[in-house]
């Protein structure tokens, strides 16, 4: 049976983004909140951002003001490292055999992360497009925001710009800063045409790599919390170092190895290799540039 209907992927092709229901099932989306809730709780007793990735950055990301009493852990780097939940979740969901239709029928994981605005915290994020953290031999690769949440349009939903996958890749540099945002100019040319995403928990929101987009901070009394996983196709190969590296890079997760790499044409500037938790980091930078 296929994961989606004809209409569905080409809505996926037309806009570059397109939300699913029932993407995990009940017991994974529940399993999947009860990993992530323990965290919140572990990160009561730390103060600084914690752990380590495979690169020696800290795995875990706390919201500036981050509190015991009000925990802001807004990110986990690489869940699928320290959890068996999410490493199921990111080779078994509903998710994966939906982008082998959509760039399969080989695909590989590329890397995944946990974004989460707890209710009341100010995490923001500026519109960027993704490729450019992560360019490859060609753009078949998509975003997959599962929401381990109801998103809903006063938590914080993403924010897209449909269409934008075709466009030009922007510039995220800066003034000689990557600051992992396109520019100004660039938003006000997009700013009347910003769709917001939103659906319920178990829902995923798949987006084009190329895609536009950005969200405003959660102001609402209810999380909102996304478990992101990236996914190319089997014939692509990266062109700069994994801004998230993990054990789990270059897995095959569906079809077979080809053997061979395709390329597409476009240009763009190199990414800057983080160097600190997130790219959380690397976006306050824009805010002060």
């Amino acid at each position: 049976m296929a994961a989606l209907t004809q209409q569905q992927k080409d809505r996926f092709w037309k806009d570059g983004v397109l939300v699913v229901e029932d993407a995990v099932s009940a017991e994974q989306l529940a399993d999947l909140r009860k990993v992530f809730a323990g965290w919140v709780e572990e990160s009561r007793a730390q103060s600084t951002d914690y752990g380590q990735t495979l690169d020696g950055r800290p795995r875990f990301d706390l919201q500036p003001g981050h509190t015991a009493a009000v925990p802001g852990l807004r990110r986990v780097q690489s869940p699928e490292e320290v959890s068996d939940v999410y490493a199921n979740v990111m080779r078994n969901a509903r998710t994966v055999d939906i982008c082998a239709e959509l760039i399969g029928p080989g695909i590989r994981f590329h890397h995944g992360k946990v974004n989460s605005k707890l209710p009341g915290t100010a995490t923001k994020v500026h519109f960027h497009q993704d490729f450019p953290f992560e360019p490859m031999t060609n753009d078949d690769m998509i975003t997959c925001l599962l929401f381990i949440d109801d998103v809903t349009l006063e938590n914080g939903p993403l924010e897209v710009v449909p269409g934008t996958h075709k466009g030009p890749l922007y510039s995220h540099w800066h003034n000689g800063v990557f600051t992992g945002s396109v520019s100004d100019d660039v938003f006000e040319q997009h700013k009347d045409n910003i769709v917001k995403c939103t659906g319920k928990a178990g829902s995923v929101c798949l987006m084009h790599a190329s895609l536009l987009h950005g969200s405003a901070p959660n102001l609402s009394d209810t999380s909102r919390t996304l478990y992101i996983s990236t996914y190319y196709a089997e014939d692509a190969i990266e062109l700069s170092p994994n801004h998230l590296p993990s054990t789990f890079t270059h897995e095959l997760v569906r079809g077979e190895a080809s053997g061979r790499v395709r390329c597409s044409t476009y240009e763009m500037q190199l990414p800057e290799v983080p160097k600190g938790t997130s790219f959380f980091a690397q976006q306050a930078v824009a805010e002060v540039a």
